[in-house]
């Protein structure tokens, strides 16, 4: 299984990749470095706080905004919606592809960088473009197809049922850390094949990894020492599951590419599913337009989960695409080797797209997905996981409340998703454990 960090010595560059450092390019001064008045805002500050970054950012830089992705490192975050669909979708432009980094292949970012899990190289299905891009992904594309969304439910349902069984005779919970962080982490688990206890291990490791803070190295190690452990026991004996799906498709023809193949698979499901719940649970439990409907079985769930889709995406900021050669776009100078950073979240603010309330006129044209060719295809089994979770805690806590003030809740650290630290309720000791929800009886679907 190959590790998203480089081997000693930097590899050899890319065809048609510049030989140029920091500086000595020709556009190189007008990059992301130089671009803003004063320091470039950290990438971490924009996840804190997106509702007023995000906005600010817009005010003073426009579509494109110089950013640091670790101090020293720039970057530019494209927030665009107009220039978001041309770097996804431009291969002879920008490439997916993180060997054409510039700060890559010149080592300023070191070995052991906090980055390095995110935005490093891997030899799978995100870090190629064109001909080979396209075969990686028919596997992807092919196991997601696999799901049977009706048994999927029926699994999510078992799992929430059994998570809120743990806590309903306390009155209380956390629907972060007892609710909404281990629903994806058990569903995407049994669907590659592991018990529970190894999805809480892979759950743990992802904490870490998406930090992109001082462990995510240590959080990458042992995010793929679960998942090849997985793979080595499916290589002898089969089961019906995707990780042996996976093994079996003619288009992955190495060990290296299936496991990585199931990292794909993994990693875009997991902290975006529980970014994805909680931020819909907090909006559905202090929203003014939400709060009156939760009790009753009224809860409008795809509303609330197209709203969070749209202004609050479970990936705020996205990495990456790498500029193949000088270009300009929006009228900055971007050079060859520059990161650019998808604004996902930023998208949502484009003035010159959306007006304040256009997510609640029918407007479905959020980024949250990305788009081009690397857009995510998992978008049908998400829905699935994160409707059925709402649904579940409605019908099973039905007069929760929020335990602190709104404002109270801040985000996990990272640059990438804003996923709640805590999400603290209360509702209705059940005096006996729960029981399911019967057919029929559940909220809007």
């Amino acid at each position: 299984m190959n590790a998203p960090t480089p081997p000693p010595g930097r590899p050899a560059r890319p065809a048609g990749s510049a030989a140029t450092t920091p500086g000595t390019s020709p556009t190189a001064q007008a990059g992301p470095a130089a671009a803003g008045r004063g320091r470039a805002v950290p990438l971490a500050a924009v996840t804190a706080d997106p509702t007023t970054v995000l906005p600010g950012l817009w005010r003073e830089h426009g579509p494109l905004a110089p950013v640091e992705l670790e101090p020293g490192v720039p970057a530019w975050l494209v927030m665009g919606y107009r220039e978001l669909l041309t770097i996804t979708k431009d291969e002879e432009r920008f490439s997916r592809d993180a060997r054409n980094w510039r700060a890559y292949q010149d080592g300023s970012v070191p070995a052991d960088s906090p980055l390095g899990p995110m935005m490093f190289p891997r030899d799978n299905v995100i870090g190629f473009d064109g001909g080979e891009h396209r075969r990686l992904r028919r596997p992807l594309q092919d196991a997601i197809a696999s799901i049977d969304h009706r048994r999927l439910r029926h699994t999510v349902e078992r799992l929430c049922t059994d998570l809120i069984a743990g806590f309903a005779v306390q009155g209380h919970a956390d629907l972060v850390a007892d609710y909404a962080a281990a629903i994806p982490a058990l569903s995407i688990g049994e669907l590659i094949g592991l018990d529970p206890e190894q999805a809480r291990e892979l759950l743990a490791a992802m904490h870490l990894l998406f930090s992109s803070g001082p462990r995510a190295q240590e959080g990458n190690a042992r995010f793929e020492a679960v998942l090849g452990a997985l793979f080595g026991s499916r290589l002898t004996h089969r089961r019906d599951d995707l990780t042996s799906f996976l093994i079996d498709h003619p288009d992955l023809h190495t060990d290296s590419e299936v496991v990585q193949t199931i990292v794909v698979l993994v990693s875009a499901g997991k902290h975006t599913s529980i970014s994805w719940i909680s931020q819909t649970l907090r909006m559905l439990l202090s929203d003014p337009r939400f709060a009156g409907q939760v009790r009753g079985g009224q809860l409008p769930i795809d509303n609330a989960l197209d709203e969070v889709l749209a202004v609050l995406p479970p990936m705020i900021n996205m990495p990456a695409r790498y500029a193949l050669a000088d270009t300009k776009l929006s009228g900055r100078v971007i050079a060859r080797g520059d990161a650019l950073i998808l604004g996902l979240g930023g998208a949502a603010r484009d003035p010159r797209v959306h007006d304040d309330l256009w997510w609640t006129n029918d407007n479905r044209a959020n980024l949250a997905w990305s788009a081009g060719p690397h857009a995510c295809p998992a978008r049908d089994p998400a829905r699935t996981i994160a409707r059925t979770a709402i649904a579940t805690a409605q019908h099973l806590l039905p007069d929760m409340e929020l335990a602190c003030p709104p404002g109270a809740i801040t985000a996990l650290p990272s640059p990438w998703t804003a996923i709640p630290t805590r999400l603290p309720v209360t509702f209705t000791a059940a005096p006996t454990p729960v029981a399911p929800a019967p057919p029929g009886r559940h909220a809007r679907l």
